[in-house]
């Protein structure tokens, strides 16, 4: 049975599963009924940091145009572009034996891409969450559902996943930003592009 996170929440994830090295962070969300004339494109991204919490290289930023991070650890399965139907809308998978000595923490983010050209924001998403599964077994590990009220949010840090003392833990950050996907890249130590 699946652990059920709330907002600043962490909890062992390879300590309490041993033998866990394959992961699948899935994440999902619904639009609310708005007639703003465009589709949500919203986006998942994985972040790779170092000590600092800064990324060290562009590669460290996992998205839709950069789908594997290093040693292939971080693999974005793609983008889906309109957020229909149940389930995950879009998956990240891990693969913690792969993972460089010197990334410390993965950050899994959600952006609103064009958020300002369509005058979208967070505040018109709902039902949104991550889960991480089982990549061999396709057990649900652990869930966070995002039940905060965004609001003119058009970025967020959904979690983290940390070493700690050789092994990863889960952070449940729920945290948001204005400036979308540059204001993120700005806060991990990138240059948007």
């Amino acid at each position: 049975m699946a652990i059920s996170l709330v907002k600043g929440q962490k909890i062992d994830l390879t300590k309490t599963n041993p033998g866990l090295t394959k992961t699948i962070i899935g994440l999902g969300w619904d639009t609310n009924k708005y007639s703003g004339g465009s589709d949500f494109d919203l986006d998942a991204s994985a972040f790779l940091l170092g000590e600092n919490g800064k990324a060290l290289k562009d590669e460290d930023f996992i998205f839709y145009n950069n789908l594997k991070g290093r040693n292939d650890c971080v693999i974005h399965t793609g983008d889906n572009r309109t957020g229909e139907g149940e389930g995950d809308d879009e998956q990240i998978k891990i693969d913690f034996s792969k993972v460089p000595s010197e990334i410390h923490r993965i950050a899994i983010t959600v952006t609103i891409y064009d958020a300002d050209g369509r005058h979208q924001n967070f505040g018109q998403v709902s039902n949104a969450f991550v889960r991480v599964v089982n990549e061999e077994t396709n057990e649900e590990i652990m869930r966070y559902d995002l039940a905060e009220e965004f609001s003119i949010e058009t970025a967020l840090v959904v979690c983290e996943l940390y070493r700690n003392g050789g092994e990863w833990k889960f952070n449940a950050v729920g945290s948001g930003f204005s400036g979308g996907l540059n204001a993120l890249c700005s806060n991990f130590g990138l240059q948007a592009g």
